[in-house]
């Protein structure tokens, strides 16, 4: 890449933009996920017993829910991430194509 191209889209500013917007959500999402994992592993660390007491008269205990949601939130993030990297992201991507063109 030319370096003088290079130094043109980094002082635009939808480039900084785009990657304030990335950033910030990167890092929430990352927050969240980490929240949710340790969350899960502190449970399990320190509350056997609830993970262990069976919902209702069945044989399902409250473990199995709380980590399918684990997977089901993980999932449910990327899925967030990907629609907001193809619809906003994209968008700024290519205006700083344009522009730097």
């Amino acid at each position: 890449m030319d370096l003088k191209l290079a130094e043109k889209i980094k002082s635009s500013t939808a480039y900084r933009e785009l990657v304030q917007k990335r950033s910030r959500l990167g890092w929430t999402l990352t927050a969240l996920v980490l929240v949710v994992y340790y969350g899960y592993v502190l449970l399990i660390a320190f509350d056997k017993q609830f993970l262990a007491a069976k919902m209702g008269a069945g044989v399902m205990t409250w473990g199995m829910p709380i980590g399918l949601f684990v997977i089901v939130f993980t999932v449910v993030v990327t899925g967030f991430y990907v629609r907001r990297a193809n619809s906003t992201y994209d968008q700024l991507t290519e205006q700083i194509k344009r522009e730097a063109a």
